[in-house]
């Protein structure tokens, strides 16, 4: 059986940041804290936001988002959230703002521990009430404004995914202009993990037919129209970034299908506090062992996403990935983003418990993630 569920509010073009008072008025958003990554909290993108906000609507920041979202950050910014008597969040940055942001809606209006909510932990059933939403993205990676799930470091280190259709935002404004300017190794690493999400919904064996084709043109925008490598090399080329904020967010709608063991390992890694490493990144030097590892289980699926990215039917996807991630100045391997061997201890174990392994269309063992591990190593 198929479900089909496309459940959200997108204003999507350059300059939909103009509809953000009008979104606010319909979700009855009178005191929402606005949940934005350090980089942004003084530069002109915030300044942008304060000047779309209704001039009775008080500005209640909260900007020590850390790259990778811990439940400790949360209940800081919950409390924030509680003491200023807000009854709303406005997420805006990357994928981390809207993480948390989502997580903090959850939690202001229900109880914790934050755990008891995660799809793995049994928690979607739980999720009953959130806050309302609206997200507003800044870079074109994540999709997580169309997106149903929140991923969270939780005080156990466990990196933990929570799945509700009420977390999704119940507006997302995605204004391409918020993304000029946005250095090229951030670009890559954003854009790849687009490309990832794209990749790893169509190989999922969830029957989502309208989803999977989704994904195949989130791919094309990407990798068969140029525009990936024509924003890291032009970070104002406004068609460019147009398209990628596009292809993000066709990622998101199309990973309704789940994902894969790519974002299992990332999610291992990502974990690792000492580290802090870039999602996108890791998604990034992920994906070619994987597209490997899942070759003979996909039936013509590789075809279709080669004549999706413009590749000859006779080419190798992995290889190609390989080469693009070099293109793009992105980390060969792990051991260049500072991982080392005693790293390795434990991420098989966390990979297999993730909740994206489950849609991996070839079942990992633990022994196949430490294979992975080690072929990403370098």
């Amino acid at each position: 059986m198929a479900v089909l569920s496309y459940l959200t509010q997108i204003q999507f073009d350059h300059g939909a940041l103009k509809h953000l008072g009008k979104g606010m008025q319909r979700l009855n958003m009178q005191r929402p804290l606005i949940v934005s990554g350090p980089n942004l909290s003084k530069g002109p993108i915030l300044q942008a936001l304060r000047e779309h906000l209704p001039a009775e609507v008080p500005f209640v920041l909260f900007s020590e988002v850390p790259a990778n979202p811990t439940e400790a950050a949360v209940l800081q910014a919950l409390q924030m959230y509680r003491a200023a008597g807000c009854d709303s969040v406005i997420c805006l940055g990357g994928g981390s703002p809207m993480d948390l942001g989502k997580a903090v809606a959850l939690l202001a209006r229900q109880p914790g521990p934050l755990a008891q909510y995660a799809a793995t932990e049994g928690g979607k059933g739980k999720i009953r009430e959130v806050a309302p939403l609206i997200a507003i993205p800044t870079t074109a990676g994540t999709g997580s404004e169309a997106s149903v799930a929140s991923v969270i470091i939780c005080e156990d280190g466990r990196k933990l995914t929570f799945v509700s259709d009420l977390l999704l935002p119940r507006l997302a404004i995605c204004d391409p202009q918020l993304t000029l300017g946005l250095p090229p190794g951030l670009t890559a690493a954003t854009g790849m993990d687009a490309v990832t999400h794209c990749i790893e919904a169509v190989l999922s064996p969830v029957v989502n037919p309208p989803a999977e084709a989704v994904g195949l043109d989130g791919l094309e925008r990407a990798i068969a129209q140029g525009h990936l490598l024509r924003a890291v090399q032009d970070g104002q080329d406004s068609e460019a970034r147009w398209q990628m904020m596009m292809a993000s967010t066709e990622g998101a709608l199309a990973f309704i299908k789940g994902l894969g063991a790519v974002h299992a390992m990332s999610h291992a890694v990502g974990r690792l506090h000492e580290l802090n490493l870039h999602h996108g990144t890791l998604n990034a030097l992920m994906l070619p062992a994987v597209l490997r590892f899942n070759q003979a289980h996909v039936g013509d699926k590789y075809q279709r996403l080669k004549r999706a990215m413009g590749l000859p039917a006779q080419a190798d996807l992995a290889d190609f990935i390989s080469d693009l991630n070099q293109r793009l100045g992105l980390p060969a391997n792990l051991r260049q983003m500072g991982v080392s061997e005693a790293h390795l201890d434990g991420l098989a174990e966390h990979a297999m418990a993730d909740l994206n392994s489950m849609t991996n269309p070839r079942k990992p063992t633990a022994q196949d993630y430490d294979g992975l591990f080690k072929d990403v190593m370098g």
